[in-house]
């Protein structure tokens, strides 16, 4: 009987330091992860800003409405820096046709751009995915000596459980170095 009673004793000291070890391994994998998580975050912002626009640009209208996308998905979904919203911002502009970037001054466009997010943010928007067309949809044309093309992208908005799908159509026009630039953009009509 006092084998038992010890044996008892014995498994129910094994049984809860297993528990133990079960649990401190699960808060450090929580813990891990919310690291992974922020350096993610941190990663999104960091690589948008590490691209150099002088050597490496978008080659087609479809790949500069991409990253203007993922820099738009950045404001609106990740955590920044005053600092590092500049950054963006001006990684966004060199993406502009020069008439487009010269519209405001770029105090106003700062200005707007942070009146805009915060907008957003106090609705609980996000952008939660985007779809450019396939560039072999990309309708391409000559006007005033200038060669445009015109894209849409559909931008997927998030608020809490609700998802609604935003089309928006882009004009770009091609400069001197054959790099296309957004000359400028508006939301696509409902055709209900």
């Amino acid at each position: 009987m006092k084998n038992l009673s010890s044996l008892k004793g014995v498994l129910i000291v094994l049984v809860l330091a297993v528990l133990i070890v079960t649990y401190s391994v699960h808060m450090s994998n929580l813990a891990k992860g919310k690291e992974d998580e922020t350096a993610v975050k941190t990663d999104a912002v960091t690589e948008l800003l590490q691209r150099n626009l002088t050597t490496n640009y978008p080659q087609t209208p479809k790949e500069v409405i991409k990253y203007f996308s993922e820099i738009t998905q950045c404001y609106y979904n990740e955590e920044y820096t005053d600092e590092q919203l500049i950054l963006l911002a001006d990684q966004m502009l060199k993406l502009y046709d020069p008439e487009l970037a010269n519209y405001k001054s770029h105090d106003d466009y700062i200005q707007d751009l942070k009146d805009d997010i915060s907008e957003y943010k106090f609705n609980n928007y996000t952008i939660s995915s985007f779809a450019p067309s396939a560039s072999t949809d990309v309708e391409f044309f000559k006007e005033d000596g200038y060669e445009f093309a015109r894209i849409w992208c559909v931008y997927t908005i998030k608020s809490g459980k609700n998802y609604k799908p935003i089309q928006e159509v882009f004009i770009l026009r091609k400069d001197s170095n054959s790099h296309w630039r957004i000359f400028g953009w508006k939301p696509v009509e409902s055709q209900t």
